[in-house]
C-alpha cells in the first residue's frame, strides 16, 4: 500500500463519517490489514499525515474539541468543486475498497485501459515542466509510426482512453493524440510557454468526447427519450449544459448545447429508438443519413 492510498484512505473515512475520533479512526486502520497489518493508527503519524494531506491535496483536516475531539474535513467544497481531485480521491477510495477486498476478486469485473497509460507519467512530467515532447506516433490509418514534436496542453480520459491535446509544431496546429497509439514520448529540453488564455475545461465545454470539430459550432438541440431511457439522461446527463424541458409518463424533453460533433452523434446513435432528435433538423438529417445504410445491411432479414 503506497503513502498515497493511506493519505486518500485517511480522507474518505473522515468525509464518509463526517466527524470521527481519532480513537475509532485507528481502530477503523487496525482492522484493515492491507493498509495497516493490524497496526494501530498512532496520532503522531496522524498528525504528520494531516499535515502531508494539506500540502499535497489542500485539504484540511480540522479538529472539534466542543463536545469531544472529533477529527472532520473542514474545506469539503475544495474536493466537490474540483473535478480532477474528485476524481482522483473516487478512484483510490475505490482501489482501496477493493484492495481490501481481493478475495472477491472473481466477482469485481472493471474495463481494462489500453496501455497508453504507460506514456502518462512521461507526457504529465513535460506538461508539469513546460518542455516540449519527442512523440513518435502512429495513427490506426498509418502502416508506420511518423515522428515530430508537440507541446503537450492537457490530458484528458474519455470511453476508457487517454488522450493528448498539445500543439503540433511543425503543422502549428491543435491536436488530439490517443495514447495507446504513441509508440515513444520523450521530454526534450525545449521550453514552451502554455498560452496565457488556455483552459482545458474551457476548451472541451461545448463538445461531447474528445472530437472537438473546429469547423463545427454549439447550438442549441433537444432531445427526446422514452419513458424507460429518461431517468438514464436525468442520472448521467450527456453534457453539463443538459436540463429538462418536460416530462411525462411517455418521454422526456432535454434541451442541450453542444457541438453536434462525430463523438456526439455516435452517443445518440447507441441508444437506437430510445432517443429521438426533435431539434435542430439539420441534426435530424445527420442521424437520417447515419441510420438509413444501417438499416440497409440488415433490410433482408
Amino acid at each position: 500500500m503506497t503513502q498515497l492510498q493511506k493519505y486518500t484512505w485517511l480522507i474518505e473515512t473522515i468525509r464518509r463519517a463526517g466527524k470521527i475520533s481519532h480513537r475509532e479512526l485507528s481502530e477503523r486502520y487496525s482492522r484493515n490489514k492491507d493498509i495497516s497489518d493490524y497496526k494501530p493508527l498512532h496520532r503522531a503519524t496522524f498528525n504528520r499525515w494531516r499535515e502531508a494531506i494539506w500540502e499535497q491535496f489542500h485539504i484540511k483536516i480540522e479538529c472539534q474539541r466542543v463536545g469531544g475531539y472529533l477529527y472532520y474535513i473542514d474545506n469539503p467544497e475544495d474536493i466537490d468543486d474540483d473535478e480532477l481531485k474528485k476524481w482522483m480521491l473516487d478512484s483510490f477510495a475505490v482501489s482501496n475498497l477493493i484492495s481490501e477486498n481481493l478475495e472477491l476478486k472473481d466477482r469485481i469485473i472493471v474495463d481494462q485501459i489500453p496501455s497508453g497509460r504507460s506514456h502518462l507519467a512521461s507526457i504529465i512530467n513535460a506538461m508539469k515542466e513546460n518542455k516540449v515532447l519527442d512523440l513518435s506516433y502512429k495513427a490506426f490509418t498509418y502502416t508506420q509510426p511518423y515522428h515530430f514534436h508537440v507541446e503537450p496542453y492537457c490530458v484528458k480520459l474519455f470511453e476508457n482512453r487517454w488522450y493528448m491535446l498539445g500543439h503540433n509544431i511543425s503543422q502549428d496546429k491543435i491536436r488530439l493524440y490517443a495514447l495507446d497509439r504513441i509508440c515513444r514520448a520523450e521530454m526534450t529540453h525545449t521550453r514552451f510557454k502554455l498560452p496565457t488564455d488556455f483552459n482545458a475545461a474551457d476548451f472541451f465545454s461545448n463538445y461531447f468526447g474528445i472530437v472537438v470539430g473546429f469547423d463545427i459550432e454549439p447550438e442549441r438541440i433537444v432531445i427526446r427519450s422514452n419513458s424507460e431511457h429518461k431517468h438514464y439522461l436525468t442520472s448521467l446527463p450527456l453534457h453539463h449544459s443538459q436540463t429538462l424541458l418536460r416530462d411525462t409518463d411517455d418521454y422526456a424533453d432535454f434541451e442541450l448545447f453542444v457541438a453536434p460533433t462525430y463523438d456526439f452523434v455516435m452517443k445518440l446513435l447507441q441508444s437506437g429508438p430510445m432517443i429521438e432528435v426533435l431539434e435542430p433538423s439539420r441534426l435530424r438529417r445527420t442521424m437520417k443519413e447515419w441510420i438509413t445504410p444501417m438499416f440497409d445491411l440488415y433490410k433482408d432479414e
